[in-house]
């Protein structure tokens, strides 16, 4: 935090910061307007940026935009004069650290900057620390630290150099995708095209086309010849995802690929040799769908050569910290949020909900709450209304077939003591005044009911 980018419209404003940054051991750039100061961005390189809010041409605002676009890390401290206060606060709101109002004394500057140099120090540990939490928790892009993922990591790791067909087994959401480009990248084939199609999600008059490709004139629309997904694939691997939604007929013929390693076009009478390594996944039980006759028993014995279960998210729940740490920090990035972890509440909560749609549904609920919160910290009431739903001690008691009065009560309260602690912010007073009850009567149910201030 010692490059300091100065950026003022005024020269004599310039030259005083000029001598007592460089004074205090600063190095120090001068612009004399935002056009200026982007030009120079490149070169020097700053950690911070002074700039003043209001200038002709590029103003404070306009440069700060740049530099988030841009990706530039450098810490934005504007200054503004009497009457420009409005704008620094836009400013601070739109990403800008900090504000000094003109005129300025020497050693509140220097206060601000050694600030601004703390709390960058600060992110960069945060960042070291999360970096070392992640790489201590990944596996070929996967984050976990679970046990079962443990497991799971073990057997691609013994599986990765062989050619045997995999079936990946897990509900929606769980990451067999990830799973499959795992295996991929640690097979000596990780140079090779990784290839995935959802056998669900394309047409079945489409499907075969687009497995096996076609030559010119095969159909009505084959302008051309074309090449399938096998020979893109050839060399590499193919991601069959929901493989138990392929139709009978094409269940054959894939079959036929898989035993004999040719595939033929449609409307070709030659087969073509491709060497392709398939990896299935399905959430469906395969099993029972082969007994039914839902799936072709032979060619459900044929990708079953290995099968790696991916457990549920709630299975696991030892992951959801080391994910949603992730996707805190991923989001800040990408959506240029500054959110710095939850609340207990609101850890509490995705800690004991069931995550049916698993790690993809923990993914998009961190968004979605980013995206609403208004501090600096993710609150119980930015998570949705499914997930407070989900863990209603009301709703847990009835469905138990709890009979018991007493029982039932206890938990309206305590739904009831949670909801006036929200609406109140953590505001016991106020929270009791809500709740019709004395404070002290508040605090006795807080204790019984091992209730922390939110």
């Amino acid at each position: 935090m010692r490059r300091i980018l100065v950026v003022d419209d005024e020269e004599n404003i310039r030259l005083v910061l000029r001598t007592l940054l460089r004074k205090n051991g600063y190095e120090v750039e001068t612009a004399e307007d935002g056009e200026q100061a982007i030009a120079q961005l490149d070169r020097f390189d700053p950690d911070v940026v002074l700039t003043d809010v209001r200038m002709p041409k590029v103003g404070g605002l306009d440069l700060l935009g740049t530099l988030q676009a841009k990706g530039h890390r450098a810490t934005v401290i504007v200054m503004s004069a009497y009457g420009s206060v409005d704008l620094a606060l836009e400013a601070m709101k739109a990403g800008a650290y900090d504000y000094i109002q003109k005129p300025f004394k020497q050693d509140e500057m220097l206060l601000v900057l050694k600030k601004a140099e703390e709390r960058e120090s600060l992110r960069r540990e945060n960042r070291k620390l999360r970096a070392q939490v992640e790489s201590e928790h990944t596996f070929q892009s996967i984050l976990a630290k679970s046990a079962p993922m443990k497991e799971v990591f073990r057997t691609i790791a013994k599986v990765a150099d062989f050619k045997t067909t995999v079936l990946v087994n897990g509900e929606s959401g769980v990451g067999k995708e990830l799973v499959a480009r795992a295996i991929h990248d640690r097979s000596p084939r990780k140079h090779k095209p990784f290839v995935a199609i959802n056998c669900g999600a394309i047409p079945e008059n489409l499907l075969e086309s687009e497995l096996f490709g076609h030559k010119k004139g095969a159909f009505t629309d084959a302008s051309s010849d074309r090449r399938g997904l096998f020979e893109e694939a050839s060399g590499g691997t193919l991601f069959l995802d929901e493989i138990g939604e392929l139709p009978l007929l094409l269940q054959v013929k894939l079959l036929r690929v898989l035993q004999e390693e040719t595939i033929r076009r449609l409307g070709d009478s030659k087969d073509i040799k491709v060497d392709v390594r398939v990896i299935a996944a399905t959430h469906r039980d395969l099993a029972a769908d082969a007994k039914a006759g839902r799936f072709r028993e032979d060619l459900f014995y044929r990708i079953h050569v290995l099968s790696l279960p991916i457990p549920p998210l709630r299975d696991r729940r030892e992951d959801i910290p080391v994910l949603v740490d992730h996707f805190l920090a991923r989001n800040n990035e990408r959506l240029g949020t500054k959110l710095r972890g939850l609340s207990s509440e609101a850890q509490r909560l995705l800690l004991e909900y069931g995550w049916p749609g698993n790690v993809r549904e923990l993914e998009n609920t961190i968004e979605r709450a980013m995206v609403l919160a208004e501090g600096d910290c993710i609150e119980l009431h930015d998570l949705p209304e499914r997930l407070r739903q989900a863990l209603d001690p009301v709703q847990v008691q009835l469905a138990s077939g709890e009979l018991s009065i007493k029982k039932t009560v206890a938990a309206v309260e305590q739904i009831l003591i949670r909801r006036a602690l929200v609406k109140t912010k953590g505001n016991r007073t106020r929270a009791a005044e809500l709740l019709e009850i004395s404070h002290r009567a508040l605090l006795y149910k807080l204790k019984d009911y091992f209730i922390d201030d939110l």
